[in-house]
């Protein structure tokens, strides 16, 4: 038997990359599943609340398009073995039998399956002679909190079918599959190979929105620990950092999936469409250029930090130590009245305590005047509302 990785959240198999709970956060970010030493290779591992699966199927030509739901794995034999273009979709991964049925009628390898059902795996991509198994990962914004929710999606691209492994039961393919039903575009008249390469290319621009949410909060965080620097401001860049660390390791490795796309000779890609993963490539490197910004901003971030600290620190001292300079020689004057000697010539002075005030009220205000005049009571810097 093998074991996966921590327990899931509740809302089914999505890894959700938050900063409210570090433990789990740890867990999480930096999980990859593993098996047990000995275990049998291609075994499945299902976890006990995966969503169960539902296959979707899409058949399509210059002609016609038909898409057909809630199907049985063996409904999708007919559909081996014609001209038109195959989309089968699974979506959920919880149904073994379901699983292993459909991996017998495609005649797919027990450890392709088990890095399908297995979750999560390292994107990869790898070739079985009559079809190619691609995992990827796709991500968007977490809509409760901060941080981002990912979820593996695995593809296995054969002569004239496409065959397509989601964690959940989502319907975000659908902006694909309109422009097929609609007969939108060249999608309808090319193979298999062109509708990995519009979901593969999908999936990859998916990062761009989520990065802009990051470019948002680290400018905040960066006006924030300016303006106010507390320290709770420490802890939100640090979940930062690492939040866009997982990022870079989810899509990093995609770097080697369109490198063998584009540069292998395999006949189930053809060139026309081999040219298009260029596109993809670019907007990886793309990705991974931003990711690599923004995790640089957030490690300055860490010593605007600290210099905002360090500079709150020294206006508190600044303030102590004009106090302290004013009431030192008004404790002196102080001091030499309060000794307990007969013949002080002041005692004796009708007048000698309100001119013992108004000697140390002067000196108190020449002290706070020349303070000022030298700059030394107004702030290091002044932020300035744009």
């Amino acid at each position: 038997m093998t074991q996966s990785p921590p327990a899931p959240t509740p809302e089914f198999l999505q890894r959700t990359f938050a900063v409210n709970d570090p433990e789990e956060e740890e867990e999480d970010y930096f999980d990859y599943f593993y098996d047990e030493p000995g275990s049998e290779p291609g075994t499945l591992s299902i976890e006990p609340d995966a969503h169960p699966s539902r296959i979707v199927l899409i058949d399509y030509s210059p002609d016609h398009a038909v898409r057909k739901s809630d199907l049985t794995p063996n409904a999708l034999r007919p559909y081996l073995g014609t001209n038109t273009v195959s989309w089968m979709d699974i979506q959920g991964l919880g149904s073994e039998e379901v699983l292993k049925q459909v991996g017998e009628i495609f005649k797919l390898h027990p450890l392709l399956l088990e890095d399908v059902v297995n979750v999560p795996q390292r994107a990869k991509i790898e070739d079985y002679h009559d079809h190619v198994m691609i995992l990827a990962h796709r991500v968007k914004p977490n809509p409760e909190e901060d941080g981002f929710e990912s979820e593996q999606v695995s593809f296995v691209l054969g002569k004239r079918y496409l065959l397509t492994f989601q964690e959940g039961d989502i319907t975000d393919f659908d902006p694909v599959r309109n422009r097929i039903r609609a007969n939108q575009g060249r999608v309808c008249h090319e193979g298999a190979d062109y509708l990995v390469y519009l979901l593969l290319d999908m999936l990859i621009d998916e990062y761009f929105p989520l990065l802009e949410d990051y470019e948002e909060r680290i400018e905040a965080l960066e006006d924030t620990i300016i303006r106010n620097p507390n320290g709770q401001l420490m802890e939100e860049i640090y979940h930062i950092r690492r939040e866009l660390l997982a990022l870079r390791r989810l899509i990093w490795p995609l770097r080697h999936v369109m490198n063998v796309l584009l540069r292998d000779s395999n006949t189930l890609v053809s060139p026309e469409v081999r040219v298009y993963f260029r596109d993809c490539y670019d907007h990886i490197i793309q990705v991974l250029d931003i990711i690599e910004a923004y995790r640089e901003l957030a490690s300055s971030l860490m010593e605007v930090y600290m210099t905002s600290m360090s500079n709150k620190m020294n206006e508190v001292m600044k303030f102590l130590t004009v106090i302290s300079t004013i009431f030192i020689p008004l404790t002196f004057i102080a001091g030499v009245y309060g000794m307990n000697f007969e013949n002080m010539p002041e005692l004796k002075s009708p007048w000698g305590y309100w001119a013992t005030w108004a000697v140390m009220v002067a000196i108190a205000g020449g002290s706070l005047i020349f303070f000022w005049r030298r700059g030394w009571l107004s702030p290091s810097y002044v932020i300035k509302e744009e």
